[in-house]
């Protein structure tokens, strides 16, 4: 990749609108100026468009309708390609014009075609259905054995452990039990990483096949261990190198994505990666699995959210910033800056905390404590409680246990309700008293913008706050309403400014600390934000406060860094990159990664400006506070619903200590599974009243939009459990997804199910979604986006609303596609804001990785 930032930036800084060149009277520019303007007018339905009016500005447009105008642009051969980039840099006519007279094709300037593939798309994925079958079928035989196993392991020591004679025998056979089972969870997948798969190597293979159930089985107990409970202590790098990372001395890997063809994943001595990282040494490219190394040298570092690809590297001393990308075949020489997406220099410096000493012991110490505090307090703890809750609970109606009654008696069912109650809304009622109250004791011992070494008991109590804290349950219980601020509030955050909204912020919301973090009045946030208050290095952490300002946008995905320079008045689009050096932004919009600047905000967002003010917004507001309130109710009965199934199954199949037993407590696991996948798919549709969703544009302050907060509301978690499986598709289904033939779907969130459709044999990578709205200020948008047959989604891409993908498209890893474009058949798009793939870039080769601990460099290259 070249080093050369974009014309008309300045190295670090959001990108700036260019000043046009002067066009040449007797070169291109004059026909092209009027060929651009004859398709916009079109576009916007009018009889002319003059050459010097600002598109948003002047002529109302808005980004979709421009990336229509740029989708017809690329249908026209003589034109040259337009990206929404392109767009925002050059807003007039007469700029485009200007900026696009050298690349008309046919020029000199045209060396390739404007959408090559990094890597060719090739025809259609051929995946026997009989072979898709099959495999579903193995993968099915492979759960039901694997719960039988854990059933019988967990029947036989639980039955052991209740028929202690005495409290202290309890706790040590809970210990010795507890201490067993976690030991087997955690071998058993390097047990089988090893005898299925043994040195991963790069390769590809389809999917489907007899290769790909190996590699799935290995994938779904990598991910399913207990180990990612350490996720951020010196115990989940050794765990690593089990199953076969070269990893060096003192890693910090705070990511709990785990890694999955482990071999080949080489990270130095000293380095660290910070949390919601993707480096899965595998990816799915048009219905093959391809893996790959990725290989960080010594003390390197590696952002919040960034997408390592396969064979990406990182030399010794390098930096990858937040929302980064590393494509395949991408390399940031030893000791430079890269950030972006994809990325490109920098000289933004992300170790922005001093070192401090932590050493081996230290590390040991800690990891050591870290493991008996599962072993001896969490894991014999949780044991106690259940026995004591199921022998000592009150049994109505007689005496005995509980799993002692007629299935078919009321009685049964009395107690089950109560049980189900009891544990249910005393959870919901202590969680909130205990989030209220033992953060806020545990932040005295923490000093903001003091440096701290790793793995001591500052470091320890910022991990216990962050994750009491962060609890998804209450976040996506109070979002989306006028109760999530008190909530956040109560929790530590700064909002004594706010004005109320009625959707500050979503559902879907993470923070370092909340003590730590300030949000200006008049800020709406949309779903998916990650407050950075935490800064770390190699050997030391530091707190800061975050503040972001006022009458602020944010759309999704995005994290937001202590230090962030932005102030008031800003639009921060979905998956922008926050910048951290230069002037403070004020009064504009952002885009991208590295973000560029937009439009705050168009004429077409304000239509709906008059029910935000006055008398209006305070009864609409009051109304919605209403609907939500009872949306708030509904999500509680639904959760608890579900919950009191469950202890039914629970109820029903707890048995003897013999075979049947076993099968009876394995057929709760898998029943438990396919209950949560119907009945969430049941509440959804019902929901919607089992129609497909309207594209519509309305005000935040409309029922429709309401409404559909509440089916938002509607958990997704259990999807995972079906990533990589043909049950996926059929899930999708039950939500009323246009779903085709032989998908594979490694983990892709679809939030408008009936709003998207996706055809036979498409590609969808873990971490991709698809989401076919905005909601931008007080507006909210949606439409539907299509995917036709054969299409891939990289890891971590989002697709917005309103597009389309032609046949065999292929949209790169973490790319973020507007809302209203049109890729065209078998090209390759990338990057944020995605565009067609630079047609000369080739991927470049991974240097040679050295042997050992200390390795920095893949020992080969891909073959």
């Amino acid at each position: 990749m070249g080093r050369e930032e974009p014309t008309g930036t300045t190295p670090g800084h959001p990108e700036r609108a260019a000043p046009p060149a002067a066009p040449d009277a007797t070169g291109p520019a004059p026909a092209l100026e009027t060929a651009l303007a004859a398709v916009l007018a079109d576009v916007l339905h009018t009889e002319r468009v003059p050459a010097d009016s600002h598109f948003f500005d002047d002529l109302g447009a808005d980004s979709l309708v421009m990336a229509h105008f740029c989708a017809r642009v690329r249908k026209r051969g003589e034109l040259p390609a337009v990206s929404m980039k392109d767009i925002y840099r050059h807003p007039t006519i007469a700029a485009l014009a200007a900026a696009c007279a050298g690349h008309v094709p046919g020029s000199p300037a045209e060396a390739a075609p404007s959408a090559v593939p990094e890597e060719p798309a090739g025809p259609l994925p051929a995946h026997p259905t009989a072979r898709y079958l099959a495999c579903g079928a193995a993968q099915l035989a492979f759960f039901l054995g694997y719960s039988c196993l854990i059933a019988f392991a967990t029947t036989r020591g639980y039955s052991w452990v209740s028929r202690a004679a005495s409290l202290p025998a309890l706790y040590s056979r809970a210990v010795v039990f507890g201490s067993a089972e976690f030991t087997g969870l955690c071998a058993l997948p390097v047990l089988a990483k090893w005898l299925l798969i043994g040195r991963w190597t790069p390769r590809d293979f389809p999917v489907w096949g007899a290769v790909y159930l190996r590699f799935w089985i290995v994938k779904v107990l990598v991910h399913a261990n207990p180990v990612v409970l350490f996720v951020g202590s010196p115990l989940y790098p050794l765990y690593l190198r089990a199953l076969g990372a070269r990893i060096g001395r003192h890693v910090t890997v705070l990511s709990r994505t785990v890694p999955v063809c482990t071999d080949l994943l080489t990270i130095g001595a000293g380095s660290v990666i910070r949390k919601d990282s993707f480096f899965l040494c595998y990816r799915a490219h048009a219905g093959r699995i391809h893996t790959g190394p990725v290989t960080l040298g010594r003390d390197t570092f590696v952002g919040e959210r960034t997408v390592l690809d396969i064979d990406s590297a990182m030399g010794d001393g390098a930096q990858l910033g937040h929302t980064s990308t590393l494509r395949r075949g991408d390399t940031v020489p030893a000791g430079e800056r890269w950030h972006g997406s994809p990325a490109r220099p920098t000289d933004v410096d992300y170790v922005r905390v001093a070192p401090r000493r932590c050493g081996t012991l230290r590390r040991a110490v800690f990891g050591a404590a870290d493991l008996a505090k599962t072993l001896l307090v969490g894991i014999p703890l949780t044991l106690l409680l259940l026995s004591l809750l199921w022998t000592g609970l009150p049994v109505l109606g007689g005496h005995g246990d509980l799993d002692e009654q007629p299935l078919t008696s009321a009685v049964f069912h009395l107690n089950a309700l109560l049980l189900s109650l009891t544990l249910f809304f005393g959870a919901v009622t202590l969680g909130l008293g205990v989030l209220c109250t033992v953060p806020r004791l545990l932040r005295r011992t923490i000093r903001p913008d003091k440096a701290y070494p790793l793995y001591g008991l500052r470091y320890g109590t910022h991990r216990t706050i962050a994750r009491l804290t962060n609890l998804k349950f209450f976040i996506q219980l109070f979002g989306d309403s006028s109760y999530i601020v008190p909530y956040l509030q109560g929790i530590g955050y700064d909002l004594s400014r706010v004005e109320q909204t009625g959707s500050n912020f979503g559902c879907f919301l993470q923070h370092d600390s909340p003590f730590l973090t300030t949000v200006g009045g008049g800020t709406m946030i949309a779903d998916g934000l990650s407050v950075l208050n935490a800064d770390f290095s190699g050997s030391s952490f530091r707190v800061g406060r975050t503040t972001i300002g006022r009458r602020n946008f944010l759309g999704n995905f995005i994290a937001y860094p202590a230090g962030g320079r932005t102030g008031d008045n800003c639009l921060l689009a979905t998956k922008v990159m926050i910048p951290l050096d230069g002037e403070i932004r004020t009064g504009v919009g952002l885009l991208g990664s590295p973000s560029f600047e937009i439009p705050r905000t168009v004429e077409r967002d304000a239509r709906f400006d008059h029910l935000r003010t006055g008398d209006t917004l305070r009864d609409r507001l009051r109304a919605k506070n209403r609907y939500n309130l009872r949306t708030i109710a509904l999500f509680l009965l639904i959760r608890w619903a579900h919950f009191h199934g469950i202890v039914l199954m629970s109820l029903v199949t707890t048995g003897d200590d013999d075979t049947l037993g076993t099968l009876m407590e394995a057929g709760f696991l898998v029943g438990a599974m396919t209950y949560t996948a119907v009945y969430y798919a049941l509440v959804e549709r019902c929901l919607t009243r089992f129609r497909a969703l309207r594209p519509q544009v309305c005000s935040i302050y409309e029922r429709d939009f309401w409404h559909q907060e509440r089916v938002w509301k509607v958990p997704e978690t259990h999807f995972n459990a079906f990533n990589g499986t043909p049950f996926k598709s059929l899930l999708w289904r039950l939500l009323g997804v246009r779903m085709g033939r032989r998908v594979f779907d490694d983990g892709c969130i679809l939030t408008e199910r009936t709003l998207t459709a996706i055809g036979d044999d498409c590609t969808l990578n873990f971490g991709s979604k698809i989401q076919c709205h905005s909601q931008e200020d007080g507006t909210f948008k949606s439409a539907h986006s299509t995917l036709a047959a054969g299409c891939t989604l990289g890891v971590g891409a989002l697709v917005h609303y309103g597009v389309t993908m032609g046949q065999g498209a292929v949209l790169g890893a973490d790319s973020f596609l507007m809302k209203g474009e049109d890729v065209p058949a078998h090209a390759h798009w990338a990057g944020n804001p995605a565009a067609p793939a630079d047609p000369s870039r080739r991927p470049a080769p991974v240097p040679p990785r050295p042997r050992g601990p200390g390795a920095t460099a893949p020992e080969h290259a891909p073959r």
